[in-house]
Parts: C-alpha cells; structure tokens; sequence
C-alpha cells in the first residue's frame, strides 16, 4: 500500500468522482476557536466518500473477473458505492447489510441495482455470510476498509485535501477525519504524507465505538465491546483492519472522541451554516473540531464531512439541537 497506488486510483477515478470543495463558515470559526475548512464528501455520488473506493476497486479488476460481479458488506455507503459502481460497470452486485441500516441506505442501495442480503450484527457474521454466497456464486470480495484498492480510492480524497489547502495557503493543520474500520483515514495520511506532510491526519470516532483511538494508543489493535447501538452507524467497526492499523500507527496522531449529541449538533451547524446534510458518523469530525478544541493544535483545522444518507427523522432531532 502505497502512494503510487493512490496516484494510480486517482487517474482511473478522473471523470467518474466528484471532486469536492473546501468549505469554510466564519460562525463555525467561531464556534471551534479557529478555521475550520470542511471537506464535503457528502456531495460526492452516492452521498459518501465510499464510491471513491469502489470505483477504484472496481476499476482495478480484470474484465474477466468483474464481468462475474462482486460482493460487499456495509451499514451503507460501502454498499451503495459499490452498488452504483456495479451498476456502471454493468456487472451484478450482492450487498450483505445489517438489518438495522438506516431505511433510506437500504433503499438506496437497492436502487442501484444491487441484491441486498440483510442480517443480525449481533449474531451473525457478515464475513461468513460473505463467504459464503462469494464461493457460491463466484464473486469477487470488494472489503470496505482493508482492502487495498479500496484505501487506494479513498485516498484520492487526500490528494484533493493537499492541493486545496495549499491553494489556500494552509501550510500546517490537523486534519479531523471520520473514522470506523481506518480505509479513508489510512488513504488520506498516506497522501499527505507525500504531498502535504506538515498536514497530521487525526481520526474521529463516537465514544464506546473508539477502538481506533484505544489501539493508536496501545500500540496494538483493540476490538470494541458493543458492535451496534450508536446513531454514528457509518463509523462503526469492530476493530481497526490489519492493513489500515499499521498505517494510521506510523502516521496519524491521537484519536479524538465525540458524543451523539455532539454528532446531531455539528449536523445541524453543517445544514444551518454550509447547507450541507451530514449523517452522525458523518458529522464526527466536524463534531470534534467544534467540541475538542482543547486537544487540538494550530489556527486551522480541515475536517471531512463524509457521508450525508440519513433518515429524515434523525436528521429532524439533529436540528432540533440549535432550536
């Protein structure tokens, strides 16, 4: 895993993904004590960050192995990115999805075009189940994190963060980034270890689901305890993966720890200030840059928004927050 392959994804990505702006809001300057510069992947096709990785994925494949089509496990927008890059590249798709997804991810995910298989996280394996229907119908595995074309796409979004903060001329920052299994926090620290390296990528987790931070910390991966219960669903993995952890060790700085509460306010502050819609687990860095300040160094701070599919009765509690 390396930049060249992230350089490599970015060329086939050209064309097919959104390139995605910088944001910036003088209140929420004001709400963090600094510039905060939001990175809205939930502008990006499919409402996440996710198709960057799929169609890197995807792409990657020999025809001869894709035209069999390709299988996948998310809460959702692993699911509908590969669904969607599925379906532009005319081949089938199976989706395994936790039964409790939100609605509209399910659904959307099923637009697409893809066969949804959905099961119990809490007591059934969705890498079992993965397996399983793989070797029984030929399909290729398209991981959502530890895999590395996945991490290759995702760090593309790394590729545009380095360019426009230079544009900008931010020369030092934290960069908050949302994090669950390590694929775009991973990507994004090796890209700008290669092309904005005074830029220190820091990941953002909910509490009770931040076994990344506790493994930074400990040197080693940590599992969580619960694997479901948090409105933040987008973020939420067992544990860091083999490939995404070892990385994030040699390059990202401490993990910062937020709320649900602080999760549905920062949505709100991205809807009422920035005009964007933001998920929970989507909202965690924005929510840490507002929220932990104190363990935040330097004047800016770059944050990605990275998904927005949220059910409208979520995201009607998260505005209530600033009513």
């Amino acid at each position: 895993m390396n930049i060249d392959m992230i350089r490599a994804a970015a060329r086939r990505l050209e064309g097919h993904v959104l390139r995605t702006p910088l944001l910036n809001s003088p209140f929420l300057d004001e709400v963090a004590g600094r510039r905060v510069w939001v990175k809205p992947e939930c502008l990006q096709h499919t409402g996440s960050f996710k198709f960057r990785g799929a169609w890197s994925a995807l792409s990657a494949m020999p025809d001869d192995i894709r035209k069999r089509g390709v299988i996948a496990f998310s809460s959702g927008n692993h699911a509908q990115g590969v669904a969607l890059a599925a379906k532009m590249h005319a081949v089938p798709a199976i989706i395994v999805m936790p039964s409790d997804s939100p609605t509209l991810k399910i659904a959307n995910t099923r637009a697409y075009g893809a066969e949804v298989v959905l099961y119990d996280r809490d007591s059934e394996s969705r890498e079992e189940i993965g397996a399983r229907l793989s070797t029984e119908r030929g399909l290729t595995m398209i991981k959502p994190f530890d895999e590395p074309e996945v991490i290759a796409g995702q760090g593309t979004c790394g590729l545009e963060i380095a360019q426009q903060a230079a544009e900008l001329e931010i020369t030092q920052a934290e960069v908050i980034v949302c994090c669950g299994g390590g694929g775009l926090t991973s990507g994004i620290a090796l890209a700008l270890e290669a092309d904005a390296p005074d830029l220190r990528v820091r990941p953002a987790e909910p509490e009770g689901f931040d076994d990344v931070a506790r493994s930074l910390a400990s040197g080693k991966i940590e599992r969580n305890v619960r694997t479901s219960g948090n409105i933040c669903d987008a973020i939420i993995s067992p544990q860091p993966g083999e490939i995404t952890f070892p990385i994030m060790h040699r390059l990202v700085g401490p993990g910062l720890v937020i709320t649900e509460d602080q999760a549905l306010t920062a949505m709100a502050h991205a809807f009422n200030r920035l005009k964007i819609v933001a998920e929970p687990g989507g909202a965690a860095a924005l929510a840490a840059a507002l929220f932990c300040g104190d363990q935040i160094e330097g004047d800016d701070v770059i944050v990605t928004v990275s998904g927005g599919n949220v059910d409208a009765p979520l995201f009607s509690r998260a505005l209530d927050m600033l009513a």
